[in-house]
């Protein structure tokens, strides 16, 4: 095994390939406290990607309610249980990740989900934890009674178990790109690849016998465009585009912005050691033991930083860009009270007034006489 760096939790770690980042790395934030699992993204890449026989299960996305939603069926608790204590020292991981916890002849710590476990995508949905809801109870945060909606895809780790686990080498990353794809010629359908990913988004196909995957709508991003699953977003939750490591962090970048600079956005379950590039604003209506699990000890302040944008112009307005075009934004740029992003060449794309007008509707219409429900 390798020795790699890992800046999610704050050390070196072992890992089965010398470290090797691509010339820049595909990445996403998802803003977890607007999304309202409507599954639109979930269906449009349903009918985009894995309409075909032998694909009836597959969600290369799906949203999840938290704490008692999964796909498959307990894929976070289950190995979360068979990794143990995870503890943290301030912002450096001090337990094992998956790979230094393997078990003898595995290359990864890990399971295989049974046909059953993927039988059920929407358990769990809106089901809330804490404290039942009584004449009497008042609101508070985080809320008594809880949950939110994790929408999940491939987070095309830069340390991705599906790669390190494959005896076929059949997984690689694109150097231009850091996407993680299945070489469909190589799979001979060992599914080590579905019992070595922890987020569980590497599907076996029994029509094909090989295994499939996201592959984060590679042609759009080719063409700088966002992956299918961002543009259909109704809630605009989320922002595509290209992350750097922390020491080469561009603040003009929307996602160098939130993850290095601003720190807002963290990554899924960093402490299993795969530096995962899609990250997540927290939910703020949730307690903070279950969000520290979740994304690590940064939680604190991301959520800090969050309260405050909306007296915050700079983070208000990026915010305010995710799902506004099709295009990737690759840099942006207040002025006033307009946000701009730009593509790769420096090209305005879209611009977003940071707050839209409000107008405030009497219940009745001195002018007209009438009641504004009246009004045709």
């Amino acid at each position: 095994m390798s020795l790699v760096r890992n800046w999610q939790i704050g050390r070196s770690m072992s890992y089965w390939y010398p470290e090797s980042r691509p010339r820049r790395q595909f990445a996403a934030v998802f803003d977890v406290n607007k999304c309202i699992a409507c599954q639109t993204c979930t269906l449009a890449c349903k009918t985009t990607w894995t309409s075909g026989k032998g694909q009836e299960y597959m969600l290369w996305n799906n949203v999840e309610s938290k704490p008692y939603g999964y796909y498959p069926l307990g894929w976070d608790v289950k190995l979360l249980e068979k990794l143990g204590p995870q503890p943290w020292e301030g912002k450096q991981y001090k337990g094992r990740t998956i790979f230094e916890a393997a078990e003898a002849g595995e290359r990864a710590l890990g399971w295989r989900p049974a046909e059953i476990d993927y039988a059920h995508p929407n358990v769990g949905e809106d089901d809330c934890a804490g404290q039942q809801i009584v004449d009497g109870a008042w609101y508070q945060v985080p809320h008594l009674s809880w949950f939110f909606y994790l929408a999940r895809i491939c987070n095309h780790c830069t340390y991705p178990a599906c790669l390190a686990s494959c005896p076929r080498g059949s997984i690689y990353k694109r150097p231009e790109d850091g996407i993680v794809l299945v070489d469909q010629g190589r799979c001979r359908g060992y599914q080590e690849c579905v019992k070595a990913c922890p987020y569980k988004k590497v599907f076996f196909n029994p029509m094909t016998g090989t295994s499939e995957k996201c592959l984060a709508c590679f042609p759009k991003i080719e063409q700088n465009l966002a992956p299918q699953c961002f543009l259909n977003c109704i809630g605009k939750i989320r922002c595509a585009g290209f992350v750097h490591l922390p020491e080469k962090a561009d603040p003009e970048n929307p996602i160098d912005y939130l993850v290095h600079v601003r720190k807002v956005a963290l990554p899924l379950f960093p402490q299993l050691g795969l530096e995962p590039n899609v990250y997540y604003v927290p939910p703020l209506h949730a307690p903070l033991p279950f969000l520290e699990q979740m994304f690590g000890p940064g939680v604190h302040e991301a959520l800090a930083t969050y309260r405050k944008a909306a007296t915050d112009p700079d983070l208000a307005g990026l915010l305010a860009l995710f799902g506004s075009t099709e295009q990737i934004v690759h840099r942006f740029k207040r002025r006033g009270e307009t946000m701009y992003g730009y593509d790769d060449r420096g090209h305005e794309v879209v611009k977003v007034p940071i707050r839209e007008p409000v107008q405030v509707l009497t219940s009745f219409d001195p002018r007209r006489g009438v009641a504004p429900a009246n009004v045709t």
